[in-house]
């Protein structure tokens, strides 16, 4: 039916209970174009745009539905009519499309546009039935496992099955109600297939309780048969009210905050592990404040590096397999543990070798009871900053501060750090070919506290934990809970996006990528096109997985298959460097293209792309460690099993200190 159609059989419509006729995906879309969050007196749009790739299963539902909410349609606008008190036309709840290249890249970027919008703002991701939906699947992982929130809107098959099957339909003998978007079930908070229009009612309130939820958000999935899209009804107008979905900030249980204060009072060695939770309760100054009455020392994970400035006295860098020597020791020494919004990974843990002290206890902040009692902790379950204030209130009156000879130890440990720090990012002369740790050096040099850089996997992430001089709160932006290559250059766009810097000069925002992260997912490069956000991506060409390859190594694999090579005699990938050129690549796409080949070029190309407005690519072929100085090695273990048997020897060997570094794992019970 149109939706200007009669009221069908299953109409609501009546004098005393005033009604919108739409189809279920104008509704849908404009029902999204009214929802807010609120927290500490801030409002904004829960889901400020809807990003889409269009097919057969959402085309002419949510397509059509986009398409009136950009000109200013929903309720009381073009394509509805009223029943019942009528409504003037609304042009101030429109709906921004966005479009993608690729399903997997726009859930990226609706990612990087919530983390750097504090979770308190979304987007929409729209696909087609089949293979758009399925791989909408990898993004939803890494947004659950992040803890951050975007709305996933696949196509499904028809409700009323008039054919059966239909084009890329998923048949299943012993089901008849499971299409592939089932995939996205276990990597969702949420997760509803509406069959019928009126069961988006309830579907979307709970999806939207859900997103705003610091405590439960993730990905949400409403999956929407291509039929029921289309379909109209007679929606009561009260679903279309604006409406605001505060962001609590739950204070800590008294019983737990005087069982916490305790735990710190006794402490001789305490240390914090800040998380993303850190970030995402805006709780830095909180945290500075507690620091600085009881100057206890903090590491970071690497989602919260930035919690405080690398300059902060207490500030001892990162933790865990690749953290800093600084915080690493302490980790060992501590008895007692205080993370802060985080989930303590196997990283951060060193899985399980990193907290050796035979007394230690651990202390955990969290927003969730799940991650607030990993490691046996005294929980202390609440918001971030409500939690730090309650503590630092709690100690205030009791004289609590650590001993100046562990203050004095940590913040020389530190300084012997940062000489660490500085050799690694020195550079040779300006004729020579930098390695990795030196364009970051270089970078280092130019950035101020405006600049953000994005990363996620491969060899940088590493180097950025042990070395990165962050600083703001929200310039370390590194994706390490899915460690997901292809992140980067889309989750760059989401946050140019959230900080306004669409068409004009902003905060320069960095992608950062090595050429195998590079090869995963470039598509979106055309988005920052098409949309001239000034993205400035960072090619490093080290020629396969550096980051693998040095695993596979440690492991007893030997680097197999991590080398991007041609084929040697024997069969194996030692010969030549494949002759691929991504700045040819990059610039075919749209960007313009600096590159470089030496330290001198490096050093100009990194300050032209910062002062560009367009979008721009810097390339540079970079060094291997091997030859000239790299970063410092790891400064923890990492639990990757071994083979127990083997004939080569750098297995066997590998095999010997896998046994020796394992008989140090403990569980913290």
């Amino acid at each position: 039916m149109s939706p200007t159609s009669p009221a069908s059989p299953t109409s609501t419509a009546n004098p005393h209970c005033p009604t919108r006729r739409l189809t279920t995906a104008q509704a849908l879309v404009a029902f999204l174009a009214r929802q807010y969050t609120e927290r500490d007196g801030r409002r904004q749009r829960l889901i400020s745009a809807t990003w889409g790739i269009f097919g057969h299963g959402n085309v002419a539902g949510i397509g059509q539905a986009l398409v009136e909410a950009a000109a200013g349609g929903g309720p009381g606008g073009p394509g509805g009519t009223t029943h019942g008190t009528p409504t003037p036309t609304s042009t101030g709840h429109r709906m921004p499309y966005l479009q993608g290249r690729n399903e997997q890249a726009m859930v990226h970027a609706a990612v990087g546009y919530a983390r750097q919008s504090g979770r308190l703002s979304a987007h929409a991701v729209t696909t087609s039935i089949g293979p758009g939906a399925t791989n909408l699947v990898t993004g939803a992982a890494l947004a659950t496992i992040n803890r951050l929130p975007v709305l996933l809107l696949p196509g499904d098959t028809f409700a009323t099955r008039p054919a059966d099957p239909v084009l890329q339909q998923l048949e299943v003998p012993y089901a008849g109600d499971v299409s592939v978007n089932d995939c996205l079930r276990p990597v969702s908070r949420y997760f509803d297939r509406i069959t019928r229009p009126e069961a988006l009612i309830p579907a979307a309130l709970q999806a939207m309780r859900v997103l705003a939820d610091p405590a439960e958000t993730g990905a949400v999935t409403l999956a929407l048969p291509q039929d029921v899209q289309a379909e109209a009804y007679d929606w009561p107008e009260e679903f279309f009210a604006e409406r605001d979905w505060h962001v609590r900030r739950p204070a800590p249980d008294t019983f737990e905050l005087e069982a916490a204060v305790r735990a710190i009072r006794s402490a001789r060695r305490p240390l914090i592990v800040a998380g993303g939770g850190v970030r995402h309760s805006a709780a830095e100054e909180t945290l500075a404040a507690f620091t600085a009455a009881t100057r206890i020392p903090v590491a970071s994970t690497q989602a919260g590096k930035g919690a405080l400035r690398h300059d902060h006295p207490a500030d001892v860098g990162g933790i865990g397999h690749t953290g800093t020597a600084t915080a690493d020791e302490l980790a060992r020494t501590a008895d007692l543990v205080i993370g802060i919004g985080t989930r303590f990974s196997d990283f951060t843990t060193a899985s399980g070798t990193l907290f050796a002290d035979p007394t230690v206890r651990f202390l955990h902040l969290n927003i969730t009871g799940f991650d607030a009692h990993k490691l046996a902790a005294l929980p202390l379950v609440a918001d971030a900053r409500a939690g730090l204030e309650a503590l630092t209130a709690a100690l205030a009156g009791r004289g609590y501060r650590v001993d100046p000879a562990y203050e004095t130890e940590y913040t020389g440990a530190k300084e012997a750090w940062e000489e660490r720090v500085e050799a690694s990012f020195a550079t040779p002369a300006p004729a020579a070919r930098p390695t990795q740790t030196q364009v970051l050096g270089l970078l280092d040099t130019l950035v101020t506290e405006d600049d953000i850089l994005i990363n996620a996997a491969g060899s940088l992430p590493g180097d950025l934990h042990k070395l990165w001089r962050a600083r703001s709160r929200d310039q370390y932006h590194v994706e390490y809970g899915y460690s997901c290559m292809g992140y980067e250059i889309p989750a760059a766009i989401g946050v140019l996006l959230a900080t306004g810097s669409q068409g004009r000069a902003g905060r320069p925002v960095w992608a950062l990528v090595g050429d195998g992260t590079y090869l995963m997912n470039p598509t979106e490069i055309v988005t920052a096109v098409q949309e001239n956000l000034p993205l400035k991506l960072l090619i490093l060409q080290n020629h396969g997985y550096a980051s693998i390859g040095g695993l596979s190594e440690a492991v007893g694999a030997e680097r197999f298959g991590t080398a991007y090579r041609h084929r040697d005699a024997d069969g194996g990938f030692t010969g030549p460097p494949l002759p691929v050129d991504l700045a040819a690549n990059a610039a075919s796409l749209g960007l313009r293209v600096l590159r470089a080949t030496t330290v001198d070029d490096l050093r100009k190309a990194l300050s032209e792309a910062r002062d560009a407005e367009g979008p721009t690519c810097v390339y540079v072929e970079t060094e291997t460690p091997d030859t000239v100085s790299g970063p410092p090695p790891a400064q923890a273990w990492w639990d990757v099993p071994v083979a127990e048997t083997a004939s080569r020897p750098a297995a066997v060997k590998a095999r010997e200190e896998y046994d020796r570094q394992v008989a140090a794992r403990r569980r913290h019970l």
